[in-house]
């Protein structure tokens, strides 16, 4: 009689939660965060009630920053939300990127202010890297789609 030795697994060295449970989990999360695909597909088609808010610095939002977007850095978003964001609104907030929480601390400060508020997943980096256009000193951009964060048709991954 053999003894097979059977791999470890590093995936279920910690078992996947009961299936209610992260049902509850990723629906929250769902509630906490949107992606660029989505962010963009709303600006295209018009939605009211949406504020998106580029949380950088001068220097950042003079870079690059989306369309449409509202410029209130992190440090002033007490002081001058309350003047620039209607209330019943839902803000969602960016900042560079993955690397980066800026995005996660804006969205703290608005929640804590009472407003309704979602963090954009990927930041202006994904922004970007997915070929949608940008605005600059010099004008409206925009660079080719990144194929390992979008398809190359730029149409939209469908997931």
């Amino acid at each position: 009689m053999t003894t097979e030795t059977l791999p470890v697994s590093a995936v279920l060295s910690v078992p996947a939660a009961a299936p209610t449970v992260a049902a509850e989990h990723f629906a929250a999360r769902l509630a906490f965060e949107a992606d660029v695909s989505d962010v963009r597909a709303d600006q295209l088609a018009a939605v009211p009630g949406v504020v998106l808010v580029d949380s950088r610095g001068d220097d950042a939002w003079a870079q690059g920053r989306i369309p449409g977007a509202l410029h209130i850095p992190t440090a002033r978003i007490a002081e001058l939300a309350p003047r620039l964001v209607d209330p019943a609104a839902t803000v969602v907030t960016y900042c560079w990127g993955p690397g980066c929480n800026g995005a996660t601390r804006a969205a703290l400060a608005f929640a804590r202010l009472g407003y309704s508020v979602k963090e954009m997943l990927g930041g202006f980096e994904y922004w970007v890297r997915e070929g949608f256009p940008y605005d600059t000193a010099q004008g409206r951009q925009a660079r080719p789609v990144d194929d390992l964060t979008a398809p190359r048709s730029g149409i939209s991954c469908a997931c």
